[in-house]
């Protein structure tokens, strides 16, 4: 386990990745999060791999791509993750799909700090995109999904405030570094 790798994690739209590309800008590493960059690449390929046409295809793409960056980190130092492994197994959940034990193993054994952040569900900033197709609702059981599968794998979940970034920021940073 490694206590200086910290996930963000939520349902879309909840502010994650500006939280996250805040927290970079302020000095934190970070790693991105992988589930929109696979669906840019499907896409622009044709790819089958996409949440609406492969859910479990678009997983096993997820999986790999969490592995890599887990194991790619820099050997010291604090960085946050937008979403971790453990996202994998929360979506596969979401979409009633089963959890293979491959995909179980990797959450047991690439672990995060104890202490995962999670932004709830924030109706007055949720916009769709071309990649966020999901509803708030769909974004809401997303939340739920996410929080469930990281108490299943023993993480403690600390919840960011809804507050304008810059308190998000202050907020994960005290956590951090309590």
């Amino acid at each position: 386990m490694s206590d200086r790798f910290f996930v963000i994690t939520g349902g879309p739209g909840s502010g994650k990745t500006t939280l996250i590309e805040a927290l970079a800008a302020a000095g934190f590493a970070s790693a991105p999060e992988a589930g929109r960059a696979i669906i840019q690449d499907q896409v622009m390929i044709g790819g089958r791999a996409l949440p609406w046409a492969d859910p479990g295809l678009f997983a096993e793409l997820m999986l790999a791509a969490d592995l890599r960056t887990y194991r790619a980190q820099p050997a010291d130092g604090v960085v946050v993750f937008d979403r971790g492994i453990p996202d994998v197994a929360g979506y596969l959940t979401l979409t009633g799909l089963p959890v293979p034990e491959h995909v179980a193993k990797a959450a047991r054994v690439c672990r995060y700090n104890r202490r995962v952040f999670i932004c709830p569900p924030w109706p007055e900033i949720y916009t769709g995109d071309s990649e966020r197709k999901q509803s708030l609702e769909e974004a809401e059981r997303t939340y739920a999904a996410m929080a469930a599968i990281y108490r299943d794998y023993d993480y403690e979940l600390v919840e960011a405030p809804r507050r304008p970034v810059v308190e998000r920021v202050a907020f994960v940073r005290a956590v951090i570094e309590a």
